[in-house]
Order: C-alpha cells, then structure tokens, then sequence
C-alpha cells in the first residue's frame, strides 16, 4: 500500500488550502483514509492527532471536534484519491499533515495506532 499526500504550503491564516492523498495498492473497497497532523512542538514526541476521516464504500465521515465546520473531507473513487479541503485556517493548524489508510471494516476512529499503512507529511503553514 502506498499513500501520496500533497497540496501543503504557506497561507495567511483565515486563507484556504487542499491536500490531496492518493492511494495505490490497496485491493479492497473495505477501508478509510484519514488525516492526521503533526504540530511542530510535537514533533519529538511523536504524536499526530486525527483530523478527519473518510470511508470509501459509503463516504461517511468524521471530523475533530476544532475543524468542523471549516474543513471538508472528500473522495473520488475513480481516482483513488482523497481531498481534505481547508478552510478559515488559523495558525494552530499549523504542522505536517499525514494521510493514512485503516484497511478491512474500518473503525472511523481518529487514532493512529488503528491505521496500517502511511504516507509521507505534507507541511502546512498558517502565518501571517
């Protein structure tokens, strides 16, 4: 399985941005892509929090509670890919973003231990 983010880059914070995430490999309809974020002070520790979720086979979603409303998750099948549209950024979204696959009856929960296969960060700056 192989998952390809991109899209990030430098925004003013109240602008908008749209990483996308393909994924290759994967031979079942049966799973989710997720966004995670790394902040740079967490860098160290290792820790990427859940951003949003998608479930291929039906489309049903799930957000952190601090990006609803200003975020979008979204698919195209037939591409394989995965879009998180990003709104009304602020600067605490800042960070590297991460897309990852939970494969086989997917959970739709916003943890990472329960996703199997990653993709490389894409960096995300919201400053002024």
């Amino acid at each position: 399985v192989q998952l390809q983010a991109s899209g990030g880059g430098l925004v003013q914070p109240g602008g908008s941005l749209r990483l996308s995430c393909t994924a290759s490999g994967i031979t079942s309809d049966d799973y989710a892509i997720g966004w995670f974020r790394q902040a740079a002070g967490k860098a160290r520790e290792g820790v990427r929090e859940g951003v949003s979720c998608i479930r291929r086979s039906d489309g049903l979603t799930h957000y952190k509670d601090s990006v609803k409303g200003r975020f979008t998750i979204s698919r195209d099948n037939a591409d394989n890919t995965v879009y998180l549209q990003m709104n009304s950024l602020k600067p605490e979204d800042t960070g590297v973003y991460y897309c990852a696959a939970e494969l086989g009856e997917p959970t739709m929960h916003l943890s990472e231990g329960v996703y199997d296969a990653w993709g490389q960060g894409t960096q995300v700056t919201v400053s002024s």
